[in-house]
């Protein structure tokens, strides 16, 4: 049975499963906008909301929350400043996540995973 068992493993161990999502979550937040695989991006989206999330609360508890995800510290700049401003109103669902066609290597789902304006 697959009781308390969520998300995607994506075929890897523990370890290199979360540092691709940490990957994933801080590239995201430093430019705005990757293309990535349909499965990586729907598994970081939950991820980034949540960084995004700390951002607004602002507190040091919820800095040093995102700090020990993301490991940069510009990036934790850019999310306690600049988008704490720009989702001021906004009450979740801070990024989506665009189709593409299938990837010409091996035809897997693409998707474009960026942040909302």
């Amino acid at each position: 049975m697959r009781h308390q068992v969520a998300g995607r493993h994506l075929n890897r161990p523990t370890g290199h499963r979360m540092a691709l999502y940490r990957n994933l979550v801080k590239d995201l937040l430093r430019h705005g906008r990757i293309q990535t695989t349909l499965a990586k991006a729907k598994e970081s989206k939950g991820l980034a909301d949540k960084i995004i999330t700390y951002g607004k609360k602002g507190t040091l508890s919820h800095r040093r929350r995102a700090l020990a995800f993301v490991n940069d510290k510009d990036v934790i700049e850019k999310v306690f400043g600049e988008l704490r401003e720009r989702y001021a109103e906004r009450s979740g669902g801070y990024t989506r996540v665009l189709k593409l066609g299938p990837r010409q290597g091996d035809g897997a789902p693409m998707a474009i995973l960026e942040l909302v304006e």
